[in-house]
């Protein structure tokens, strides 16, 4: 699950993610996500989140609340300007990549929680 709500980064993520062999299902906020994670959980395996996504539940606190559902559950945070923020407002064993990434981080990212279920920073 892709949570991003600028369509170009949504577009590169999308095939970034083609790329490496995964399928991304995009969500335009926090809420969305929320939503379609707890309709159909099991049909996703990781969360790849921006930090800022518009108005509502920020990054931060969508992968919070998908973690009070599944406590194992891959996170990846994407930021432009909230990295510091990372230690006091992440989950435990996520992984946080800095904009701009390359399409190759961002895959070896979620695959690096999927392979061996945490990760370090």
């Amino acid at each position: 699950m892709v949570v991003e709500d600028e369509s170009m980064i949504q577009e590169f993520a999308r095939e970034a993610l083609s790329d490496g062999g995964f399928e991304a299902d995009i969500s335009q906020s926090g809420e969305e996500a929320l939503s379609r994670f707890r309709e159909d959980r099991l049909r996703y395996r990781a969360l790849l989140t921006d930090i800022g996504i518009g108005d509502g539940l920020n990054g931060w606190v969508l992968a919070r609340k998908i973690r009070e559902i599944d406590p194992d559950f891959p996170v990846v945070y994407m930021t432009g300007g909230h990295a510091e923020e990372w230690k006091s407002q992440g989950v435990p064993n996520s992984v946080l990549i800095e904009k701009p990434f390359a399409p190759a981080q961002l895959v070896t990212a979620i695959s690096q929680l999927l392979n061996t279920g945490s990760a370090s920073a």
